[in-house]
């Protein structure tokens, strides 16, 4: 049976089916990089679906096996997964280790990065605001597993602003020198690179109200999707992890940032969503976009990076 996307875009394809179906329509090593944010193995049972801990790793794994069929070899599965609390104790579920441990066997761990969101609420709320026992999480780790041990990247693409300090440096010149770490600063030290390498900790609050995402949804009454994350999100890793015309897939589109950031940065994508509401919504995001660069949208099983 072929799929047909609930819509299309100068550069992608959105497909209001389960994630399975579409991605065993896919070729192999067909896709440069997957980004998503799989529903969290929650305690409270959300509006957009979640598995419970102990049933999720059986539940995640036909599709990391998917996922890294249809990667290429040089490809990255990069995905956010809040960790979980133990049910009535206020302690850490393991699962996310032990989905982590079971991923690397066929997939390698590339690097961990971290996501802090400052203005992230207080959970769980019964040890944080009314036990006043536990700190609040605010920070979620990204997953960076890597298809073979040399997946593309390239971090002069996500180069930041250097300090004020580092600035100064190339004005008054460093002098070589041993740190007490017995780190050697060298002469080259203070060579302008244009710009620093980041750090594994992206800083990135998720607070916005208004929007042209929200705003449509709100005018044309759907549903607005309750766990979006910010579209600098997947833009950081679509940068660093792939090049102009590449192809990005998400298989727990939500409201399609992943699709919009990928447009956005000129690579073809493809992002599968179950919830019918949700596609019609993320439909929304494309519309005030300028036309993109002359790429065709990637047909199922024809998947080109």
């Amino acid at each position: 049976m072929t799929l047909d996307p609930a819509y299309t875009t100068p550069l992608g394809s959105c497909y209001n089916a389960d994630a399975l179906d579409v991605l065993r329509q896919l070729p192999d090593d067909s896709v440069s990089l997957v980004v998503t944010s799989p529903p969290f193995a929650l305690r409270r049972k959300k509006a957009y679906g979640n598995v419970d801990a102990p049933q999720y790793i059986d539940w995640f794994m036909p599709f990391a096996d998917e996922i890294r069929r249809v990667l290429r070899p040089d490809g990255s599965f990069v995905f956010e997964l809040a960790p979980a609390w133990e049910r009535g104790t206020g302690t850490r579920s393991l699962f996310l280790y032990e989905l982590i441990l079971k991923l690397c066997k066929t997939f390698h761990l590339i690097q961990e990065v971290y996501w802090n969101n400052p203005s992230r609420l207080p959970a769980p709320a019964e040890y944080v605001t009314i036990k006043r026992t536990r700190i609040k999480d605010s920070v979620n780790v990204v997953w960076w597993l890597g298809k073979t041990t040399t997946p593309k990247a390239d971090n002069r693409r996500v180069l930041r602003p250097y300090s004020r300090s580092m600035h100064r440096l190339f004005r008054d010149g460093v002098q070589p020198a041993l740190r007490p770490s017995d780190h050697r600063i060298g002469a080259g030290f203070d060579r302008d690179n244009g710009g620093a390498i980041p750090p594994n900790l992206l800083q990135l609050a998720n607070t916005t109200s208004r929007d042209p995402y929200l705003d449509a949804c709100r005018a044309s009454n759907l549903t607005i999707h309750p766990a979006r994350y910010p579209e600098a999100l997947p833009e950081f890793f679509i940068r660093f992890l792939t090049d102009v015309g590449d192809t990005v897939l998400d298989p727990f589109a939500g409201s399609n940032v992943t699709g919009r950031a990928a447009e956005t940065l000129a690579r073809r994508w493809i992002a599968c969503e179950v919830n019918e509401e949700y596609v019609a919504g993320s439909r929304l995001r494309f519309d005030a976009m300028p036309a993109g660069e002359e790429l065709m949208p990637v047909p199922l099983g024809s998947a080109t990076a």
